[in-house]
């Protein structure tokens, strides 16, 4: 099991936001039953890494079905082998540490 971070940015739509964008890739991931956690700036996303690759294509190109004519994508992946991890795990065991 694995973790990617994915950050979709579509380019030129004329407004400065992005909400509707992003919400479009969580309705995705929904949809699918991926699991996920949205923060203020990417997605978290778990599993084989080989499907978090093919999924940062699928979400990649989801802002060209609405139009957008650059979509630029950062992805950072996180794969140990030595152990399965979750999202949260990660947080909770700094917070544990804090204690």
């Amino acid at each position: 099991m694995a973790l990617m971070e994915i950050s979709v940015l579509p380019l030129g739509s004329g407004q400065p936001g992005v909400g509707d964008f992003i919400a479009d890739l969580v309705r995705y991931l929904r949809q699918e039953n991926i699991p996920h956690h949205l923060t203020d700036m990417g997605t978290n996303v778990e599993g084989e890494v080989e499907r978090l690759l093919d999924l940062a294509r699928t979400l990649h190109e989801l802002p060209f079905s609405r139009g957008i004519q650059r979509v630029v994508t950062h992805i950072t992946l996180d794969d140990r082998r030595d152990k399965e991890v979750h999202l949260g795990e990660k947080t909770s065991s700094v917070e544990e540490r804090l204690k």
